[in-house]
């Protein structure tokens, strides 16, 4: 199995291929929920908080590298979860559906790419 680092950049843009044929469906919602997010924050909490990015590999990467692929699909599933099941009681809704988003949108592209990877086993 390749690991996330190893990835070149063609095989990345052969597993988002088609991707973008979805996003039209999220725009009208993502567009007001960005803009409210930027009127409550000045650093960007959901994808580069800075509690997460402290010396030289970002937390999420340790985190993946030290499970297993199933390990690790759940640990996001999971992340994702939580901040859906509380988006409403914490009074960062707009925040909290936006880590959600962020832990989806990385367990649909590592699905992707595992799918990809193995397509292309198949295919040899």
């Amino acid at each position: 199995m390749t690991k996330l680092n190893d990835v070149t950049p063609e095989m990345w843009d052969k597993a988002f291929r088609g991707q973008s044929k979805w996003s039209h469906t999220l725009e009208p919602w993502l567009e007001p929920a960005e803009k409210e997010a930027a009127e409550y924050q000045e650093d960007d909490v959901v994808n580069k908080p800075d509690h997460y990015n402290t010396g030289n590999i970002e937390c999420i990467e340790a985190i993946e590298e030290s499970m297993s692929s199933v390990a690790y699909k759940g640990y996001l599933k999971g992340n994702a979860m939580k901040y859906l099941w509380r988006y409403d009681y914490k009074g960062k809704q707009v925040e909290d559906l936006q880590k959600c988003q962020w832990y989806l949108a990385r367990l649909t592209q590592v699905v992707v790419f595992e799918n990809e990877t193995l397509r292309d086993k198949d295919n040899d």
